[in-house]
């Protein structure tokens, strides 16, 4: 009997642990959107760029080093699922404090859809919660790429400080 109600009152333990096999002065400075995108396209799967619609994150300490990167969803030919919960969930586990999102566009069209703009939009509220940054949001094909801070978009949704940071998101 004690036994059984012991059993009631298991429950899984849950470690974190966080090894960066870079050392810190080898890491990437990543500080321009063209940077970022060549880091994103030498690791894009080149059979699928023009195939599938996928969805990556380049995660970044608060100096701008690159910590890694994270494939968040593959879709379809014109669509992809993003769940906010991996992105920052990712985030939080490597110690990020800015991120930079990455999508293709298959047709190879690098202007964004509404449906780009308002998630972004939405990560950038979220990433506020958490004193995450969310830096860029890039489009990319291989022919090139599209910055959403490049073209002003993020600049208004960005301009605010994040409640436990002393200075504005750049």
């Amino acid at each position: 009997m004690m036994d059984d109600l012991k059993s009631l009152f298991h429950v899984s333990e849950i470690e974190i642990t966080y090894k960066n096999k870079n050392p810190y002065h080898e890491r990437l400075i990543v500080d321009a959107p063209w940077y970022a995108y060549d880091i994103f396209k030498s690791t894009w799967d080149t059979g699928k760029i023009e195939l599938l619609e996928q969805f990556k994150i380049m995660l970044l300490d608060n100096k701008s080093n690159c910590l890694g990167l994270s494939e968040i969803s593959t879709g379809g030919l014109d669509c992809c699922f993003v769940d906010p919960r991996m992105i920052f969930v990712t985030a939080l586990k490597s110690k990020a404090t800015r991120l930079i999102f990455a999508h293709n566009h298959p047709s190879g069209m690098l202007k964004p859809s509404e449906p780009d703009i308002v998630m972004t939009k939405q990560m950038v509220d979220a990433g506020r919660l958490l004193d995450i940054s969310v830096m860029d949001h890039l489009i990319i094909a291989p022919h090139g790429y599209y910055s959403f801070a490049e073209n002003g978009i993020m600049s208004n949704w960005c301009s605010k400080q994040t409640p436990h940071s002393s200075s504005p998101i750049p």
